[in-house]
C-alpha cells in the first residue's frame, strides 16, 4: 500500500499507460485532469482540443474502458472526467521505489480531486 493507495498489478498499470499512449488521449486526459472533478461536455473537450466528434467519441470510449476517464449523462449531455483515483494509483505504481526507497527525494504523487473543483 502506497498512502491510502492498494499497490496496482503490473498489467493494470500497462493498460492505463497504453490508453494514453496516443497523442491525441494524452490530450484529452491532461485536459481532465485540469479541469476538475465536474469534468467537461464532450462537446467542449473537442471544441478546446479541436477533435472532430467521431474522432473524439473514440478517443473517449477508449479512456473510459481503461479506466482512467469517468462518464455520466446530464440531460442531453455525456461529461467526462478524469478518474483521480486510477491516476493515482498509477503515479504510485510508476514511483514505488523511487530513489531507491527514498521517499523524501520523491515527488508528491497523489492529486486531491476536491481541489480541482
Amino acid at each position: 500500500i502506497y498512502g491510502n493507495i492498494v499497490t496496482m498489478e503490473t498489467k493494470s498499470a500497462v493498460t492505463l499507460l497504453s490508453s494514453i499512449a496516443q497523442e491525441a488521449r494524452l490530450d484529452i486526459f491532461r485536459l481532465l485532469v485540469q479541469a476538475g472533478s465536474d469534468g467537461l461536455a464532450a462537446g467542449v473537450i473537442g471544441e478546446k482540443l479541436q477533435i472532430p466528434p467521431s474522432t473524439l467519441s473514440f478517443h473517449l470510449k477508449e479512456l473510459s474502458i481503461s479506466g482512467l476517464v469517468k462518464s455520466r449523462q446530464v440531460s442531453r449531455y455525456i461529461y467526462y472526467a478524469a478518474n483521480y483515483e486510477a491516476m493515482n494509483g498509477l503515479l504510485a505504481y510508476l514511483t514505488e521505489n523511487c530513489c531507491a526507497g527514498n521517499a523524501s527525494c520523491c515527488p508528491e504523487t497523489t492529486c486531491d480531486e476536491s481541489i480541482k473543483s
